[in-house]
């Protein structure tokens, strides 16, 4: 594994970055938001409207792909990219989240986690090596080293001792990455929990390692946002400037405008989608629930200034019939709002910060948000 690095900044306003990211598919602008691709497919979306909808890069997920159809799989029928027809950059994470929050029976040690699988009880070994190996297999542009998550709230002893385990194992990730091509990644993840102590020895450690970038895990579980971007403004300043910085499992736009306030540049989350399929709209008023009554006879659009045919093209009292109905169209048209709405959030975000003006652009997003939707008529 090479040291080179693959990320150029761009420009910065405050704490806020812009860059790009170059990887063997492609360029990745940051900020980034990548939707999830969990099993090698959008729910509800083709791969054309996300690449429309502004997305450089997507994520897929080594422990269900490992599974089925089985990286041996993929990789005789070209790799992800081939296989999936998504021709941009990916990324896919260890397999390490789902092992601990899917997987029954599974039994964590120092050379690797055992468990059975759900989709067919069969006993599988997850090793940091055969991660990378996987994700080798795969072919991705970025791959994660295996960690640890431990659920917040948590004791001490618990959170050290899968921190310190996490950072055994990214030693063994990347000597198992070093034969990658050049050009190919490899991001090491700090762990700590929600003790601050923790979360800088484990940033430090890695960057003793060495990595391609740094992502921050195992936030986004469910403790409270204060928490989370407490911990972002640990880790960060430790961080090198010239490595990208991705906060993993986030989230909500909330919650990625104020990380790119301080200084994170990647993001992932099935938020957009699945949020989609539920019924709720992403927009700059907020999230919209059309399931809500108020909106079946209202002949207006979401938002009639956007830039995506169906946020600004569909009638709220049409989106309102589908979802109640429970046709699959409304899924389809919810998820691809909802990807498109991150995606120029993400744009717009580019463009503050080059132009300087970040701190306008975040404070006016905010007050957007705050007034609510529009009211019926």
């Amino acid at each position: 594994m090479t040291s080179a690095n693959h990320f150029e900044l761009l420009g910065r306003d405050g704490q806020a970055r812009t860059g790009r990211l170059t990887t063997p598919h492609g360029v990745v602008r940051t900020p980034a938001f990548m939707p999830v691709g969990t099993a090698g497919a959008m729910k509800g979306m083709h791969w054309r409207e996300v690449r429309e909808a502004g997305a450089d890069i997507v994520l897929g997920n080594t422990y269900h792909l490992m599974l089925r159809p089985g990286a041996e799989r993929i990789a005789a029928l070209g790799g992800l990219q081939s296989f999936t027809g998504w021709r941009g950059p990916m990324l896919t994470d260890s397999g390490g989240f789902q092992v601990m929050s899917l997987a029954e029976l599974r039994k964590v040690s120092e050379s690797a986690v055992t468990f059975r699988s759900h989709i067919d009880g069969a006993k599988v070994e997850l090793s940091p090596e055969r991660s990378i190996e996987v994700q080798r297999l795969l072919g991705s542009d970025i791959a994660m080293q295996m960690d640890e998550c431990v659920r917040l709230p948590a004791e001490r002893g618990d959170i050290e001792r899968a921190m310190q385990l996490s950072l055994r194992w990214a030693e063994r990730s990347k000597r198992a990455f070093e034969t990658a091509p050049d050009g190919y990644m490899l991001f090491g993840i700090a762990q700590g929990g929600d003790l601050p102590d923790l979360r800088r020895a484990s940033a430090r450690g890695l960057i003793d390692i060495g990595f391609h970038g740094y992502a921050i895990g195992g936030l986004a579980v469910g403790e409270p946002r204060a928490v989370m971007l407490g911990m972002i403004e640990e880790v960060v300043p430790i961080l090198p400037r010239d490595r990208p910085r991705y906060l993993m499992g986030v989230g909500t736009p909330e919650d990625m405008l104020e990380a790119v306030a301080r200084g994170i540049d990647m993001f992932d989350c099935v938020m957009p989608t699945r949020n989609g399929r539920h019924g709720t709209a992403f927009t700059r008023f907020g999230q919209i629930n059309l399931r809500n009554a108020r909106h079946a006879d209202d002949p207006r659009p979401l938002d009639e200034e956007s830039r995506w045919p169906s946020t600004s093209g569909y009638a709220r009292a049409y989106l309102h019939h589908l979802v109640k109905s429970g046709e699959t169209l409304g899924a389809m048209l919810l998820s691809e709002i909802n990807v498109a709405y991150y995606q120029q959030l993400m744009h717009d975000i580019r463009e503050a910060i080059s132009k300087g003006a970040f701190e306008h652009f975040r404070d006016r997003t905010r007050a957007d948000w705050a007034k609510g939707d529009i009211s019926p008529r």
